[in-house]
């Protein structure tokens, strides 16, 4: 059974619709009647007093229509019988919001495997103990967080799984705030049905998803994973932030949702083996994601230029921690630059076009540079220099043409932010430090010598 109409339904029922503003069922509704969804909303309650102007149906078995998605969001113990009707009704997506399932131990496991029993065979079921779903196109959201306090991400390629729904929704309320697009979001849960291995072999042919990111917090069918992240990655990047790595985090991910979490080493082995791309931290998740709107570098020699030599510094550091090359421009190139540029500025590699850059320098080194052999660019830009036209950003995304890598750096407050926003609206990628610059490069690096050998 297909998975497309969790995230493309023309009919969604909400089972335990809510006449109260703030409960999880009243939320849920309120997204699909008022979020801009297309498609047609039913709402089910034993209490058929209308919600947010709709018709409110007591079961799901009376409304006359069909239905492609039913939400549940009812307490535990009366789940197995709304699946039974949802079974009847013939409803083929189920997404369960309701905790109170294997997550809290046995007792909660005899009920999750009960319910599994009868929808085997007849359904799909995200969940249970899941947000669920947010697809920014389709504006299907199954979050119970209000806008006030959850902000959605506007459109985007980057597609997010996240087995945890509270590290999933904060993490969406940053991307908000940082102006970072997705595609879709999935939180999966407990996992009853569907897992992280259906939602990535989905992913890979959604054309509305470039990259896949992943918080996994374990996985309880290793050589299906193995496979098809392997299979996937040689058509998408997939970047995966493992939790429980630790003895103690690892005890944390059996207690939220009864999975296995794994040696951390053992993780991080085979996550190289199949091509995923390892993020340290969830910051360096998305600084990853971010990096792969860019054309993949074929080797490791970067350029680093800069208006601020202490920024090139770190830079050059962190080159060299990724394992990347950082040669000097070649004889014909320095010859060529110095024709153009001032005496003192500094052309090794880092080049400096020192404090009183122009956008004009900031054009003659990037394109010599990009025309030349070297794969990929760092771009450092302190829009703060006075004699530095904010243009300057016409000229790098001008850049583009060239069809290498460039990532940038910019810091600074809200003038920098300003043009951050011009440039990663024209597909470059910026970030607040030359560290994480880099080592968002890295990770494209390492990817793009993956499929090299894949």
């Amino acid at each position: 059974m297909s998975l497309d109409n969790f995230f493309n339904p023309k009919s969604v029922a909400i089972i335990g619709a809510s006449h109260t503003p703030g409960k999880v069922g009243y939320e849920i509704l309120k997204n699909f009647v008022k979020g801009g969804y297309s498609g047609k909303v039913f709402a089910i309650n034993p209490d058929t007093t209308p919600i947010l102007g709709q018709k409110v149906y007591p079961s799901i078995k009376d409304v006359p229509e069909k239905i492609d998605l039913a939400v549940i969001a009812v307490p535990a113990k009366t789940v197995p019988q709304i699946l039974k009707e949802c079974v009847e009704k013939k409803v083929k997506n189920l997404v369960i919001i309701s905790s109170g399932f294997s997550e809290i131990g046995s007792k909660g496991k005899k009920l999750e495997e009960k319910c599994k029993k009868i929808v085997a065979g007849k359904a799909r079921v995200i969940g249970p103990n899941v947000i669920g779903i947010y697809d920014s196109t389709t504006k299907v959201d199954t979050i119970f967080l209000p806008l006030e306090r959850m902000a959605r991400p506007k459109e985007g390629q980057i597609a997010f799984i996240s087995q945890s729904g509270a590290v999933g929704s904060t993490i969406l309320d940053w991307l908000a705030e940082a102006q970072i697009g997705i595609s879709k979001f999935i939180s999966y849960g407990n996992a009853m049905d569907v897992n992280e291995c259906d939602l990535i072999e989905y992913l890979a042919n959604d054309p509305k998803t470039k990259v896949i990111t992943i918080f996994l917090e374990g996985t309880r069918d290793g050589k299906r994973f193995m496979k098809i992240v392997k299979k996937v990655s040689r058509r998408k990047p997939i970047i995966v932030l493992k939790g429980g790595k630790t003895d103690i985090g690892a005890r944390a991910v059996l207690t939220h949702t009864s999975s296995m979490a794994g040696s951390s080493k053992i993780y991080s082995s085979v996550f190289k083996q199949i091509g995923a791309i390892e993020a340290a931290n969830w910051e360096e998740l998305f600084d990853f994601a971010k990096a792969f709107t860019q054309p993949l570098p074929k080797g490791r020699k970067v350029v680093i230029i800069t208006n601020g030599g202490g920024f090139g510094v770190l830079a050059a550091d962190e080159v060299a921690r990724e394992g990347l090359q950082l040669p000097e421009p070649p004889h014909n190139l320095k010859i060529f630059l110095k024709k153009f540029l001032p005496e003192y500025v500094s052309l090794n590699n880092p080049i400096d076009l020192m404090g009183d850059a122009t956008k004009e320098r900031y054009q003659i080194a990037l394109q010599a540079c990009l025309k030349s052999k070297y794969h990929a660019a760092i771009v450092i830009v302190l829009f703060q220099v006075p004699t530095l036209d904010p243009k300057v950003v016409d000229v790098i995304i001008e850049m583009k043409k060239y069809g290498k890598p460039i990532l940038c750096c910019a810091s600074g407050g809200k003038f920098t932010s300003k043009y951050t926003k011009i440039l990663e609206s024209n597909g470059i990628p910026v970030y607040p430090t030359p560290e994480r610059a880099v080592r968002a490069l890295g990770a494209l690096v390492r990817y793009s010598e993956w499929l090299a050998k894949a």
